[in-house]
């Protein structure tokens, strides 16, 4: 394993039990001191030390945070093309986000505390860290230039990171970039144009002063090609494609990294290889938390490190994601519910080639993958793809619902696969069961496939427990669940030179770099030119859980209004309206709309599955609203509502110019 930053977890420490005591719903409250160790000052090098790395412990705090029934990152995947929320027991679903998604609805479901709003309350609470950095770092008089211009690249970096997202979920809001000594409740919000603009001037400066990773002593904290990455990102948001297109090129050129092609690490065999063996591939090793920083892993541009007891938060990814399949949702064809179970391993019931407790986990399907990206996605010219190894049975990556077995000694149907519908009448003096009768109470959230190497953790708290029945992902028990994450790599880069080349009109060019990535996967298909939606198409498959898709998403359809490229529908969009439209007709609407309505179930009409849903989405749910309590707090002025929802006023005054708005900063009346 490459080393670790040991000294900003220990810094973690130090403060994060404090931290959690400071975070609040306002970003209106910047009292540095009020998060950190009073034994020391912001004044030191170890009290910036302490600072930035809470800052890494940012990161993955957005992702994660513990809860065991719906994690954060879902929430960026449940109005998108490739997901839906699933939580079907819940009393408040979140289906219906065109009616129910609203300023002062808290943006919360089925009593989860983690859902959307929590996106707005940490977002600013991540900004308030860089903030503290750069405020304070000019005044460490111990540092030369040289250190000095890296701590201020890396905070700008988590800065930029921060505003990335909240800009692209929540629009046009306030830039706050620094601590303000007097209380200032009269916040202007500033275009999310200008706030772009200062995210590639910051980025540009860390680019220049934080250290390539090969030149750093330790991984896990904010390296140069970290600050690369999302450059890119945001110099394809202003449009310039041609600087996004060169950058890409350096990254994947000049900076040591390499799609990994072959197998490589340490092989995490599958959590119950009689039931389901993985034949190791590289796609696999490519996804386990010990493989994130191995030393062999030239994809790796930065990691989220969770593996250590001192900073480890539950990521219970399994629980959460995978499908609910022990339930009395399933019955067999004979109608004996709950047929398939998770069972310990010292029940008696338990059965070592029909252990799908630790191969799935014990999934509740809070969140479930659409149609699209279980089937169509896969599919070329009416031939499924069954060899690209993301969505490989074979060797033991992808698993359908009928590649599990009943494992309930009493079914008929004991050690066979599970059958959606029944193939045969069954009928005696107590039960009918007709062929072609429906097996699955609940098709929304106890049917559909685990894409697993994706979603495989060994869960060391349950491993080390016979008698338990939960396993549910990264735990901590007498040792730590190795949760480590990409937060960027390789792959991801060459997708965004693709779109790059696609604005640009060099659709064969971009081709190329999607075809790089379907190469290492083994993908059956390659691609002489592509569109958008080729793009689109692929980040989903390489960058599931990873990406956070509804902002990407929204970015992409900016970028299509400002380069004026048509999508994969033939369709353009304008600038000035791309982000101003409302209704749930399928006419009109932005590129992600599209996306929802055309690949996902939004806007068809009430589905019943154990429960009547209705999912919707309206033009204007691409972007969030701003909390209604962030508005009210600021008394001194008018905060602007996204458009759409209740609130709204295009009159209320805003910054179009970043320095402007850091300018009345120190203003406080």
């Amino acid at each position: 394993m490459k080393k670790i930053n040991k000294l900003a977890k220990g810094c973690m420490v130090l403060v994060s039990a404090a931290m959690l005591a400071s975070c609040t719903d306002s970003f209106l409250e910047q009292d540095p001191l009020s998060f950190y160790n009073p034994g020391n000052t912001y004044t030191t090098e170890s009290g910036l030390r302490s600072a930035m790395a809470m800052c890494d412990l940012g990161l993955k705090e957005m992702l994660m945070d513990g809860n065991s029934n719906l994690l954060p990152i879902a929430s960026v995947y449940f109005m998108s093309d490739i997901g839906l929320y699933a939580k079907t027991d819940a009393t408040n679903r979140q289906d219906d986000f065109a009616n129910k998604l609203t300023p002062t609805s808290g943006m919360k479901g089925g009593g989860d505390e983690n859902a959307m709003s929590r996106f707005w309350d940490r977002g600013w609470v991540s900004i308030k860290f860089a903030n503290t950095v750069l405020s304070y770092v000019d005044q460490v008089e111990s540092l030369d230039e040289k250190t000095r211009n890296e701590y201020k690249g890396r905070a700008y970096f988590h800065r930029a990171y921060g505003y990335y997202h909240q800009a692209l979920l929540f629009g046009d809001i306030p830039l706050v970039t620094k601590i303000i000594e007097v209380p200032k409740q009269n916040y202007k919000s500033t275009s999310k144009e200008a706030i772009f603009q200062m995210l590639v001037h910051d980025l540009e400066f860390a680019v220049k002063n934080v250290p390539a990773q090969k030149d750093m002593p330790y991984m896990g904290t904010v390296n140069q090609e970290a600050c690369m990455q999302l450059l890119i990102k945001c110099y394809l948001v202003i449009g310039e494609y041609k600087k996004a297109e060169e950058m890409a090129t350096d990254l994947i050129n000049n900076h040591g990294l390499a799609l990994m092609e072959q197998s490589f690490g340490t092989f995490v065999p599958s959590g119950s290889p009689e039931t389901w063996n993985v034949e190791r591939n590289v796609i696999w090793d490519l996804h386990r938390g010990d493989n994130v920083t191995a030393a062999a892993n030239k994809e790796t541009i930065m990691p989220i490190l969770n593996f250590d007891s001192q900073s480890f938060i539950g990521y219970p990814l399994m629980r959460a994601m995978c499908v609910h399949w022990s339930n009395g949702d399933i019955i067999d064809p004979h109608k004996l519910g709950s047929p398939t179970y998770n069972w310990a391993r010292n029940n008696g019931s338990y059965s070592k080639e029909l252990d799908w407790l630790r191969l799935l986990g014990r999934g509740i399907g809070c969140f479930r993958t659409s149609h699209h990206y279980n089937k169509t996605i896969w599919n070329y010219d009416g031939e499924e793809d069954t060899q690209d190894l993301r969505h490989n049975r074979n060797v033991g990556n992808w698993v359908e619902m009928t590649d599990i077995k009943y494992n309930r000694p009493n079914s008929d149907f004991y050690g066979k696969n599970m059958q959606l519908y029944a193939t045969e009448d069954y009928i005696t003096e107590k039960d009918t069961v007709l062929a072609g009768t429906l097996l699955c109470k609940d098709t929304i959230r106890s049917w559909y496939p685990i894409p697993l190497y994706k979603v495989y953790i060994v869960d060391e708290s349950a491993s080390e427990n016979m008698g338990a029945n939960q396993f549910n992902g990264a735990t901590k028990g007498t040792k730590c669940s190795n949760g480590n994450l990409y937060l960027f790599r390789l792959a991801e880069t060459y997708l965004l030179r693709a779109e790059a080349k696609f604005y640009q009109g060099n659709t064969s060019g971009a081709a190329e770099d999607v075809n790089a990535v379907r190469r290492r996967a083994n993908a059956k298909k390659m691609f002489t030119t592509v569109t958008i939606g080729d793009i689109a198409d692929e980040r989903a498959r390489e960058l599931y859980l990873e990406e956070w898709r509804q902002p990407e998403l929204t970015r992409i359809s900016w970028c299509l209004a400002r380069s004026g490229k048509p999508d994969e529908w033939g369709d353009t969009y304008d600038l000035a309206t791309w982000d101003k439209q409302t209704g749930t007709d399928l006419n009109g609407g932005s590129y992600w709309y599209k996306r929802c309505t055309r690949y996902s179930l939004y806007n068809r009409g009430p589905i019943f599955s154990k429960v009547m849903l209705n999912y919707q989405v309206a033009k204007h749910n691409m972007f969030w609203p701003v909390p209604n309590s962030a508005i009210t707090a600021n008394i001194g002025a008018q905060l602007r509502q996204n458009y759409g929802y209740d609130g709204y006023d295009d009159t209320v005054p805003m910054f179009t110019n970043w320095e402007e708005a850091v300018a009345d900063e120190e203003t406080t009346k």
